[in-house]
């Protein structure tokens, strides 16, 4: 089974449509806090329940809200450096581009990688998402497409499929203010029948 993607250098908007609601073979836990300064903090952590290694991840985020312009510097316990600038609704309500890159210094060669996205809220309860990215040095393309759905105030789902024919399925409950739930599955629409898929857990506290 083709390994998936990674969107986690992806424009915030686009991104949490491919992300947000999906933990495939995860257990996660994610804490953001914010700063009197309008600085935004977001730590998080992770255990993979195939290999049990274990990540994390810290993002600063600061807006420039009069330009539209979103700002974020992130790094992972991978070593990987990564810049993002979004500009939001500028050219239409509703719409926000992302260019981004990341830096992966072990990597022995240049490791950049370069993507970007477009983000639409279509409505009061429909998100949706396109993005591509690639890699200096090499001819592969990677994109994706992307949903949210809000069925009410407290529960949502997702899904999602990159050109690899691996399809994305989430549903995120919250349980109570600052604590959300999410169950995830992920399929290989090539070997729907072949067994493999993979499944996620995670929660998320926001103080």
């Amino acid at each position: 089974m083709a390994v998936p993607p990674t969107y986690a250098d992806l424009g915030k908007s686009a991104r949490d449509i491919f992300t947000k609601g999906y933990g495939f073979g995860l257990v996660k836990l994610d804490l953001k806090t914010k700063s009197e300064n309008g600085l935004e903090f977001t730590s998080s952590g992770s255990a993979n329940t195939e290999t049990s290694k274990v990540t994390g991840s810290l993002e600063t985020k600061y807006r420039w809200t009069e330009y539209g312009l979103t700002f974020t510097e992130k790094w992972n316990t991978d070593n990987t450096l990564g810049t993002e600038i979004t500009l939001e609704d500028q050219l239409a309500r509703g719409l926000k581009l992302t260019f981004d890159s990341s830096f992966s210094p072990n990597t022995g060669n240049d490791g950049t990688e370069f993507g970007g996205s477009i983000y639409q809220k279509v409505n009061d309860k429909l998100e949706t998402a396109v993005n591509l990215a690639w890699t200096a040095g090499n001819s592969n393309t990677r994109f994706g497409i992307a949903a949210k759905y809000q069925i009410d105030s407290d529960a949502s789902f997702s899904a999602k499929v990159n050109n690899s024919s691996l399809i994305g399925l989430g549903y995120t409950q919250t349980l109570k203010p600052g604590i959300k739930l999410t169950l995830s599955a992920l399929l290989d629409g090539k070997n729907v029948n072949a067994g493999g898929h993979k499944l996620g857990l995670g929660l998320e506290f926001e103080a």
